[in-house]
């Protein structure tokens, strides 16, 4: 604001609250040049919900004491800030060779959300829930999310998750799909085993081969999906 703005503001703070009425023209001037010393980075108003004379009204109602300048730069910059934390700066337009104008630019969009010239751009936040119903068909125009020359060298270091994948291939069932009641590995997990001997040895590894009665349930489990 300049100090017309704010003269303006001072103005109507005295009309709702009289104790802040300045007669003498000195004691008014050193209370314009504090408030615009305070306010000059404050807007009038923005686009985005920012007013000025609606946050003084409000302070006034809900404070018993006098307001002052450093009052609404307070409530200012919680608006800032609120604005920036729901703001994800876009990836700029200007040449990323040319880190000056790079940031001029994230400096400029970002001054646009604060000022309220536009709105703030949100993350694009996990959700949860069901997949969408069109997930799977995209899905699968895109291809395996780990191609199949990668899926081969990966195999070596995943044993158990490279039989599980090579049953599958050969019309068996998903041995992960069920938890095993031998080990208790979850659903989702390889069975497990004991490195070390000793009832009371708990370390345990993944095992390649899943338990006998995990592929029981799991043969059980297909059975049961399959159409009558």
């Amino acid at each position: 604001m300049d100090r017309r703005e704010v003269a303006a503001v001072i103005a109507y703070v005295g009309r709702i609250d009289p104790r802040l009425i300045r007669t003498d023209e000195g004691e008014a001037r050193s209370q314009l040049d504090m408030w615009h010393e305070l306010l000059g980075d404050v807007p009038m108003t923005t686009g985005q919900g920012w007013d000025v004379l609606d946050v003084v009204r409000k302070r006034v109602v809900a404070s018993p004491y006098p307001i002052l300048p450093a009052d609404v730069a307070r409530e200012w910059n919680a608006h800032y800030r609120d604005r920036l934390g729901r703001h994800t700066d876009p990836t700029p337009m200007a040449d990323p060779d040319d880190p000056q104008a790079w940031r001029a630019e994230l400096v400029a969009t970002r001054d646009a959300v604060v000022t309220g010239r536009v709105a703030p751009s949100p993350h694009r936040g996990v959700t949860t829930g069901e997949p969408h119903p069109g997930l799977k068909k995209m899905l699968k125009a895109v291809g395996t999310y780990v191609p199949d020359a990668v899926r081969a060298e990966l195999a070596p270091f995943r044993p158990a998750r490279a039989a599980r994948e090579a049953a599958i291939a050969a019309g068996g069932p998903d041995i992960f799909s069920v938890p095993c009641e031998r080990c208790r590995a979850p659903q989702g997990e390889p069975c497990r085993e004991r490195s070390g001997g000793g009832v009371r040895n708990r370390n345990t590894k993944p095992r390649i081969e899943p338990h006998p009665i995990r592929v029981e349930d799991a043969l059980a489990a297909q059975a049961q999906a399959l159409p009558a």
